[in-house]
């Protein structure tokens, strides 16, 4: 079947996205150039060009998108959970999943790093991030606190859920992972606030 001019566009974008991640998850954002990009997803510079503006303007894309899947994608994983050790259990092995991939924090890490060295770190930029681990800890409080106050601030347990995921380092220790960690802390959360759905 034949893709539109759209469809077309969509997947060189895609293809194009995806690559940049693979690029500077490898090489670091320094170090990467337009042209491994474009190369590493099949392409000339000028596709990179009538997509993006500029490396900065990719990674941007990227993060902006992958925030957002990484919100949807626990919704997802989350539906079905009914009691708070479903829950955690869900929530431990995704993290294991995704710290295992060891993409992601490095890019994100890079990136910000890179922008406040430049003095280009805006707060949308921060956004970003701090409305993805808002939107996280509110749909882990909802599931595992259901109709009860919140003994933690969304914020807060959702950037302990997303930074030990995609924080990195426990990947290179022998030590626990970041999902046998978030199972820890947070068993001990519920235990603490005791609730019907953990007992």
């Amino acid at each position: 079947m034949r893709l539109t001019r759209e469809q077309s566009q969509a997947l060189t974008r895609e293809r194009i996205l995806q690559a940049a991640g693979d690029v500077v998850a490898r090489d670091g954002y320094d170090r990467a150039s337009v042209e491994q990009m474009a190369e590493a997803a099949g392409y000339s510079k000028g596709a990179f060009y009538s997509n993006f503006s500029s490396k900065q303007d990719v990674l941007d894309h990227l993060l902006e998108g992958q925030t957002g899947k990484v919100v949807a994608e626990l919704e997802a994983l989350l539906a079905d959970a009914e009691t708070a050790e479903e829950v955690i259990d869900v929530i431990a092995r995704w993290s294991d999943a995704r710290a295992a991939e060891m993409k992601w924090g490095l890019i994100a890490i890079e990136y910000l790093r890179r922008l406040r060295r430049d003095d280009a770190l805006e707060q949308h930029h921060r956004e970003l991030f701090l409305s993805q681990w808002r939107d996280v800890g509110t749909l882990l409080l909802a599931k595992l606190f259901p109709g009860q106050p919140h003994p933690i601030d969304p914020l807060d347990l959702g950037g302990l859920v997303l930074d030990l995921t995609f924080g990195g380092i426990a990947t290179f220790l022998e030590a626990n992972s970041s999902g046998q960690m978030l199972r820890h802390v947070l068993e001990a959360l519920v235990q603490a606030h005791t609730t019907p759905a953990y007992r």
